[in-house]
């Protein structure tokens, strides 16, 4: 992001430890408005640290980080609802409630946070799911009555009702076939460019990056190691993205093995 306005999300030097374990050692990224950055790297390697300290959920040992131009750090009370207002999310695993219907999934926001009248968000509610390809015949079901694929489409629909102004995509694709992940990759390129929203994404799964990604950054020992175009990624001159990407098991990434 080089165009000179301020970014829709800033970390600067951001740190995160637990312990003796250094998870964070430094982080510096910028996702411009609009935006749609994808967060690579090995398992453990903090991707899922980083949204939550941008959430507010963790809290950095250092560094800061910034939303549109705002300190995103230490809020509470009405400041920290705000900040959280901003947000969407697609939860690993989809973490959908099991003893809400589908439709009070998708609506779960509007009515707690908002205070939408239930008719009112039932009615949103089937409209967002029409937007990822589920007919109103879904909303009364439970999570436990459908596919993983549709799990994966509810929690979607969950993300985008609010019509936030950042989404964050944790591992979207995790569990599901090539052809079903493909079908949310779609979904994920499509909500984003109708809501014009700022997106950013953790995964591991390479097919789905260079799907939804505007820009690709790779983390790893807690620090962005490359970024750039999800063009350029195939000649990055960098080992540690060429091993990833390519899923070697030799190179400069070496795998913690337990002893036998």
């Amino acid at each position: 992001m080089t165009n000179g306005a301020t970014p829709k999300i800033r970390l600067s030097g951001v740190k995160k430890s637990f312990g003796d374990k250094h998870v964070l050692n430094g982080l510096d990224l910028e996702v411009g408005k609009g935006e749609s950055v994808v967060i690579i790297g090995g398992s453990g390697t903090g991707k899922s640290v980083t949204l939550k300290c941008i959430l507010g959920i963790l809290q950095p040992d250092g560094g800061t980080i910034e939303v549109d131009g705002e300190k995103a750090t230490h809020l509470s009370g009405r400041a920290y609802d705000e900040h959280l207002a901003k947000f969407g999310m697609l939860f690993q695993g989809s973490a959908l409630f099991d003893s809400l219907p589908v439709w009070r999934n998708v609506a779960f926001k509007l009515i707690q946070a908002e205070h939408m009248p239930r008719r009112q968000a039932k009615e949103h509610a089937v409209a967002t799911l029409a937007n990822v390809g589920l007919g109103p015949e879904v909303s009364d079901l439970y999570p436990s009555e459908l596919s993983g694929g549709m799990q994966k489409r509810v929690a979607l629909a969950r993300a985008i009702a609010s019509k936030p102004e950042i989404i964050f995509f944790d591992e979207p694709t995790t569990g599901l076939d090539p052809i079903m992940a493909d079908v949310i990759n779609d979904l994920i390129v499509k909500s984003v460019r109708d809501l014009g929203v700022t997106a950013l994404s953790i995964t591991h799964d390479m097919a789905s990056a260079r799907k939804i990604a505007d820009r690709i950054a790779m983390l790893y020992d807690g620090r962005i190691i490359w970024q750039g175009s999800k063009r350029d990624i195939d000649h990055s001159g960098n080992p540690y993205v060429d091993q990833f990407i390519h899923g070697r098991a030799e190179g400069p990434i070496k795998m913690q093995m337990r002893r036998l």
